[in-house]
């Protein structure tokens, strides 16, 4: 009847699991109470006083639980809310595990990718730097040369022992660094730097948003903390640093002193995140489900 309907929406709108519990409990009391007293009801007084007399369920009891039983079914429902999407479907697919797990897998590339870009990075100012290491070799290496030829011309009985030693020390450094330099130059690593920059700088930030705003879809509110933080950070120092390519280019050490420091952060703050970011990847496996 009506009050079996009522007690079901009750059942279906308690929000704490252990007042939900007990009205479920309640209401599948009564579905099984409710034929029995429509069948009473209905039923001709009889004398039996032992209870040998059985009485059959009539019509109007058989009909009556049927929509009885559709009530414990719908209070059954509610009674799993995690099986349905947070916002009820009604953004779609957008909702799903599908795109819900699209930020933690591109993000995990992001920081594979970073770690690249440090490597290349690191490795394009090594190659920098060796020229100017070649050069001072190459200064002390020509001192050297100098002083063995002042001391030929005087006419000396031979050179000595350790300047002829640091000169062939010199040179051996001076070939190495050549052959290194080689190597690093025919690495393109300029390139290769500027390209997985950029592929962070535009892929990263892209997802790096829409995390918290699938987040938002399916909860309808944000989870400040330790992750979101983290990550808006990371942010902030990939376009400060993307910011000083310019300066870079115009050869400001300050400019590429500053973008390392701000990739190093970013780095940091990234290795950072990944514990925090394994617990919300696996909770969005939990509470949601394909597609």
């Amino acid at each position: 009847g009506s009050w079996l309907r009522g007690l079901t929406a009750r059942a279906a709108a308690a929000h704490e699991p252990e007042s939900r519990h007990n009205m479920l409990l309640l209401t599948c009391f009564a579905v099984h109470l409710e034929p029995r007293l429509a069948t009473r009801a209905h039923a001709a007084p009889l004398f039996d006083p032992l209870g040998l007399e059985q009485v059959q369920p009539t019509a109007q009891a058989h009909h009556q639980l049927v929509p009885a039983g559709g009530a414990m079914v719908a209070a059954l429902a509610a009674a799993r809310p995690e099986a349905a999407l947070a916002k009820g479907g009604e953004y779609g697919i957008f909702e799903g595990r599908i795109v819900s797990l699209a930020h933690p897998a591109v993000m995990a590339m992001m920081y594979a990718a970073t770690a690249w870009a440090a490597f290349t990075g690191y490795q394009w100012r090594q190659l920098r730097e060796i020229g100017n290491q070649i050069t001072e070799l190459k200064d002390r290496k020509k001192k050297h040369e100098s002083q063995l030829k002042v001391l030929a011309d005087g006419e000396a009985e031979a050179a000595p022992p350790a300047l002829t030693a640091e000169l062939a020390s010199l040179t051996s450094q001076i070939d190495e660094l050549t052959t290194t330099r080689k190597e690093l130059a025919s690495s393109d690593l300029r390139a290769k730097h500027y390209q997985v920059g950029s592929v962070i700088l535009g892929l990263g930030t892209a997802f790096a948003i829409e995390g918290p705003v699938n987040t938002f879809l399916r909860a309808q509110k944000l989870f400040p903390g330790p992750h979101l933080y983290a990550g808006a950070g990371v942010v902030v120092c990939w376009a400060m640093a993307a910011s000083l390519v310019p300066l870079m280019s115009k050869g400001k050490d300050a400019a590429r002193t500053a973008h390392i420091a701000f990739n190093v952060l970013a780095l940091g703050l990234f290795t950072w995140q990944l514990p925090t970011g394994w617990d919300i990847t696996l909770k969005v496996i939990k509470f949601t489900k394909f597609p």
